[in-house]
């Protein structure tokens, strides 16, 4: 019994169709990239990487020095190539990248010699994390945003600091968490000015004594203490209230107004912005970070290890080195 026509014209259409798919899926337009494994070796890699380095290529070192760790896990180079990652990582703003190898060196490699670096730059790279051109130069600050990659990065150079005293690194580390300890103290300022503004005089009095317990040494404390004077006056706590004025009297007398209350506005403007700015850490940190992208290619003896790892900070050139003692005398 023979088919009728339009059934076999149907017939060889579906036909036609599936041989097209299955043609399509044996036969893929874009052919499937295999891993040849290494191209060159453990040396030539490193060297590659070295120059790459050397002219702020950071791309082409971060490819090389990745395929070195990939293909000689092992080798010679293998830990000097990662702590070099680490900082082409960085230049490359790729703070996320930069944290997970710190944490990798620091894991793998507890009694390395330069293993206090990678506690280091894992806390400047926390630190850089909610950080941006624009925020950096602008009234809109870090403290008035997420405080948690700060935080991070403040126990980061606590343990560095803390592991390593003598560290080349602990003095720099030391004045971050001075200016971390500015941001996180007016983070908790910001939202104790929040909780005034809405009456919630308790929710401000507890933001204002963290400040005074955890970060006495900064410019916020100023208003921490007529905060504090202010929200138990409001809360009708004027022992306790006055206890705070007797100190504002004592250290802070401009903040006492003549009928002995507390001056807010004053206090507020006393620990404004511009006081709390940095101390001239955040310029400072910008210039070591962005020191080596402004400057031609340096020489072998420049770029060394130590100078590269610290952002130009240490093993500076004789030449320089000389100058500065002349300078100093």
């Amino acid at each position: 019994m023979s088919l009728p026509r339009y059934k076999i014209t149907m017939l060889a259409l579906s036909l036609g169709v599936a041989s097209a798919f299955v043609g399509c899926s044996s036969n893929p337009s874009k052919k499937e990239v295999v891993d040849q494994g290494p191209q060159s070796s453990e040396q030539i890699y490193f060297e590659k990487a070295q120059k790459s380095l050397d002219r702020n290529q950071y791309t082409d070192a971060v490819k090389s020095l990745e395929a070195l760790d990939t293909y000689y896990p092992t080798g010679q180079y293998t830990q000097q190539a990662q702590l070099e990652l680490l900082y082409a990582k960085f230049k490359q703003k790729d703070y996320e990248g930069t944290i997970a190898l710190a944490d990798r060196f620091i894991r793998l490699n507890p009694q390395h010699p330069n293993i206090d670096y990678a506690y280091y730059v894992r806390g400047v790279a926390n630190m850089e994390m909610n950080y941006d051109s624009l925020i950096r130069y602008t009234s809109l600050q870090q403290s008035h945003r997420d405080v948690s990659y700060v935080k991070v990065a403040y126990q980061n150079f606590v343990d560095l600091i803390r592991r390593f005293p003598s560290s080349q690194y602990s003095v720099d580390a030391a004045q971050r968490m001075k200016f971390i300890g500015q941001e996180l103290a007016e983070s908790e300022m910001n939202a104790a000015r929040f909780n005034i503004k809405r009456k919630a005089w308790l929710a401000a009095a507890e933001r204002a004594q963290w400040v005074i317990e955890h970060y006495p040494q900064t410019p916020q404390t100023p208003e921490a203490l007529a905060t504090l004077a202010y929200s138990y006056e409001k809360l009708g706590d004027k022992a306790t209230s006055q206890q705070y004025i007797e100190i504002l009297k004592l250290n802070y007398p401009n903040l006492v107004k003549s009928n002995g209350e507390v001056n807010l506005r004053a206090a507020r403007k006393e620990g404004s912005w511009v006081n709390r700015a940095t101390l001239g850490l955040l310029g400072r940190e910008s210039q070591t970070v962005d020191t080596e992208e402004n400057n031609e290619p340096k020489t072998e003896q420049q770029r060394s290890l130590t100078n590269r790892l610290s952002f130009g900070l240490f093993d500076k050139p004789e030449t320089e080195q000389i100058s500065e003692e002349d300078a100093a005398n």
